[in-house]
């Protein structure tokens, strides 16, 4: 039976400012008589929203601002009622909807726990049992006798997370709450919902905007667009709509190599012509490249004096600006003299192994002191995608593939499997 389970849930507000209670008199009185009175028009944050959670899944929720997460979460919580629609919950929740909800900033840490832990239905007792544990966790045994209100945001989050943690419920439901704090702490978290999810088999629902943190903890991630379901599915799944979404927006309908290029770095020694790629294109112009297949750039270069033992660099970065790949000249040994004049250059990745999705192009030019000399990022946008063969057969939950070698020992026989490039036609 779900633990969670929402049927056609929709929540709606109206735009606009609150009326006073003058305003309000005066509208009821007008509907009472007869009179038409102006409605400010309502605004739908979540609609028509229905699924079902089993026990112990990791549900992410994603979406841009406004989608309707939060407010999702508050339903579940019963924190806010929907306009329409149902939500079972069949069991106890433990919600950490806002950082420092509840927190009276005059009263001190210690006083502040038991006041957090009371509202989420822990008695004194509970509380009392499990104290120097929460404390410890927060690292605020130093200033757990001090009023919140002196209190820095991290500090208030740690002892939050530490309090709703600490609560016996088979339901965690978490809100943006691990982007406070520092990285440690971040980690700290982590670990302590892993081991409740592992060993404990909790529930959790928890939003955010790290999409690949939330790959790695998830199990199951929900995907809302203007208070809708457009994708309820696997991590890898989901989170590559979102990330593939968020770079077309950036971008633009069509992604267009060479347009537009506006370096980081320019010291006017060198110009960048344009960046080619040289593959299949797909309706909208964006150049494609089948995973495990060559990929091939062609740059055109203006070079204004001549120059010996220059260094050129070539990366691909994901839509969050991590970069995946670099390359180098160095790297092959090869010494690259650049007379004065117009250059091209031609540049074969092998093997293309990075995980279907878009990715953004990245160019650093350096002297022989390694000084940079021209750089830039998004230069243009290529998409690398999956036949449809080996497609089935990708590891789930990773940004790149590894080349690998399997000696699999069986009794007196020794079978070597070696992972070769598969055939990406």
């Amino acid at each position: 039976m779900p633990i969670i389970e929402a049927n056609h849930l929709t929540k709606e507000y109206r735009l606009g400012a609150l009326h006073g209670l003058k305003q309000t008199l005066l509208n009821t009185a007008a509907r009472l008589t007869g009179k038409k009175v102006e409605e400010r028009p309502l605004f739908k944050a979540l609609d028509d929203v229905s699924f079902s959670i089993e026990p112990g899944e990791v549900v992410g929720i994603i979406g841009h601002n406004g989608a309707g997460k939060s407010t999702l979460l508050k339903m579940l919580s019963r924190i806010s009622t929907p306009t329409n629609g149902t939500v079972k919950v069949n069991g106890r929740i433990a919600p950490l909807i806002e950082v420092g909800a509840g927190f009276v900033p005059d009263l001190t840490g210690r006083e502040n726990v038991y006041l957090n832990g009371a509202i989420l239905g822990m008695s004194r007792g509970e509380i009392d049992r499990k104290f120097d544990e929460i404390v410890d966790f927060a690292e605020m045994a130093e200033f757990i006798d001090t009023p919140v209100k002196r209190y820095s945001s991290g500090m208030q989050v740690k002892l939050a997370f530490s309090v709703a943690t600490s609560v016996d419920a088979e339901i965690l439901i978490v809100d943006e709450v691990l982007a406070v704090g520092d990285i440690a702490f971040q980690r700290k978290c982590i670990g302590r919902m892993e081991k409740m999810i592992n060993e404990q088999g909790r529930t959790v629902l928890i939003v955010g905007h790290n999409i690949r943190q939330l790959e790695r903890i998830c199990s199951r991630m929900i995907l809302l667009r203007r208070g809708q379901v457009e994708l309820d599915g696997s991590p890898g799944e989901v989170s590559k709509l979102f990330l593939d979404e968020t770079t077309l927006a950036q971008t633009g309908d069509v992604l267009q190599i060479g347009e537009g290029i506006k370096p980081s770095v320019d010291t006017k020694d060198i110009e960048v012509l344009g960046i080619e790629v040289i593959s299949d294109k797909r309706s909208d112009g964006t150049p494609v490249c089948p995973l495990f297949s060559d990929l091939h750039l062609k740059i055109s270069l203006n070079v204004l004096h001549p120059m010996k033992n220059t260094e050129i660099n070539i990366g691909l970065h994901n839509p969050e600006m991590v970069f995946m790949t670099k390359s180098s000249n160095l790297l092959t040994g090869q010494t690259v003299d650049l007379a004065a004049g117009i250059h091209t250059l031609d540049i074969t990745i092998d093997n293309l192994s990075l995980c279907p999705g878009i990715y953004g192009i990245g160019l650093g030019i350096y002297d022989w002191m390694r000084r940079p000399l021209w750089s830039g990022n998004r230069l243009g946008w290529i998409v690398v995608e999956a036949p449809a063969k080996i497609a089935p057969q990708l590891p789930q939950s990773t940004l790149t593939y590894l080349p690998t070698r399997w000696d699999i020992t069986s009794g007196q026989a020794n079978v070597a499997i070696t992972a070769t490039r598969p055939n990406a036609a």
